[in-house]
């Protein structure tokens, strides 16, 4: 244990799931012979270190044991089998608040909490200062902590859990809490944990963050470790297990998805938006759309600064003159960020016959900044002047865009910079 800070040696974590409450008592009063529980895996024989400095990411899908596991480190649960060591003073950012009693004040909760981290009294009194300029919610700190709104009590628990100067730092899904400028001060003392060398690790949904900061990547399926390698490799690995193709898992790999195998609907690889809002006058169908990345998989995750491309297939029920495809993104909010149409590209198919089926393709780069968007597509048109709206899928699946550079706005203008020193 030398140089590492953690190492996790084959742990398992298994659960018993009871179909009823009095089952689970029988069981433990050993009253009965056959088992009335099945067995839920949440870790399956789980390996890996850490080294001292080390950013470590976990990432996976729901499910797949990343806060099970983390849940171990700390010491939150205990192992099926299986055995961890931590060398160093660990601060997890788990479940925000676990810990705070809503009767006390701000500052009494500072305080328990700290005892509940093996300090005195005298060492939390000189963190408090930190703690209260990094929560920064004014005198609501001499107030019950009850009488909070939900931001100001997670800005206090944030500041608690990251201001006690720990060698360890265990962080899932906490970077995110707040507003856009407490997240920002978040991710400012990340950066200051990373650059004084401490060992971070680190499970997001946020592969963008991931991506920046981590300098390996863990990636967990199901239970088991799947695979584990620099955050690119991982990433592109995780894009497929997002496409549920976790069934086509040999030997630690996943089988490559070809675009082209029209033997399903393109759209069968897609978690679809259950409340997509669907219109038009029925002249005309979208009977199937795709993302493609510039590996030719099917995916709704792409990587900044790559090449990608939209399909849509239409059927067309009733004559159409210059029918129009279009896409749009959306940021979550509702903003339209970017999208086009085959009437902006000058790209034009003339009379649409009932009973023919077109598809568009728009291939681009991808230059929005990372983060989460909606894809809208539609068939439109112009009938004597007037707009018309065949078919239209707005909001139909969410894109993640995976970036480890962000600039200002939704968009990156990929400024080519140089800076030289001049005589004045």
């Amino acid at each position: 244990m030398d140089n590492l800070a953690i190492r996790v040696e084959d742990v398992c974590k298994v659960y018993k799931l009871y179909d009823k409450p009095s089952d689970r008592l029988k069981d433990a009063l050993g009253l009965v012979r056959k088992n009335r529980f099945k067995e839920h895996h949440a870790l399956n024989h789980v390996s890996f270190e850490v080294k001292k400095g080390e950013t470590i990411g976990i990432i996976g899908t729901n499910g797949s044991g990343k806060s099970t596991i983390l849940k171990i480190i700390t010491g939150v649960l205990s192992p099926t089998s299986g055995e961890v060591e931590i060398d160093g003073r660990i601060s997890a950012l788990l479940e925000l608040g676990a810990g705070f009693n809503m009767e006390y004040t701000g500052i009494e909760n500072v305080y328990l909490n700290g005892m509940m981290m093996g300090f005195s009294r005298e060492e939390m009194d000189a963190r408090l200062d930190d703690i209260l300029k990094f929560a920064d919610i004014g005198d609501f700190v001499h107030q019950p902590c009850k009488t909070y709104s939900s931001g100001m009590f997670v800005r206090l628990a944030f500041a608690v859990a990251i201001n006690i100067d720990p060698e360890i730092l265990i962080v899932d899904e906490a970077l995110s809490v707040g507003d856009v400028f407490f997240q920002a001060k978040c991710y400012k003392k990340f950066e200051d944990f990373k650059a004084q060398g401490k060992t971070i690790l680190f499970v997001s949904h946020d592969i963008s963050s991931v991506a920046k900061y981590c300098d390996r990547v863990i990636l967990l399926n199901k239970g088991d470790k799947l695979a584990e390698g620099n955050a690119k490799d991982m990433i592109n690995l995780y894009k497929k297990v997002l496409l549920k193709n976790s069934d086509k898992i040999t030997g630690g790999k996943i089988l490559e998805n070809d675009a082209s195998d029209g033997k399903k609907l393109w759209k069968s690889n897609y978690q679809l938006n259950p409340d997509v809002n669907e219109y038009g006058t029925g002249e005309a169908e979208i009977i199937d759309f795709a993302l493609i990345d510039e590996y030719g998989n099917y995916t709704n995750c792409i990587q900044k600064g790559t090449s990608f491309t939209i399909k849509s297939k239409v059927k067309f029920l009733s004559d159409i003159q210059d029918p129009i495809f279009t896409y749009t993104f959306k940021t979550v909010q509702g903003t339209a960020v970017t999208g086009t149409n085959t009437m902006f590209e000058k790209v034009g198919i003339g009379m649409a016959k009932t009973g023919d089926t077109y598809v568009a393709t728009f291939r681009q780069n991808m230059d929005m900044q990372g983060g989460e968007y909606l894809l809208s597509i539609s068939c439109t048109g112009y009938v004597g002047g007037e707009f018309r709206a065949y078919h239209r899928l707005y909001d139909v699946v969410g894109v993640t865009v995976v970036s480890d550079k962000n600039t200002v706005g939704f968009y990156d203008m990929n400024s080519e910079v140089t800076i030289e020193k001049c005589d004045e």
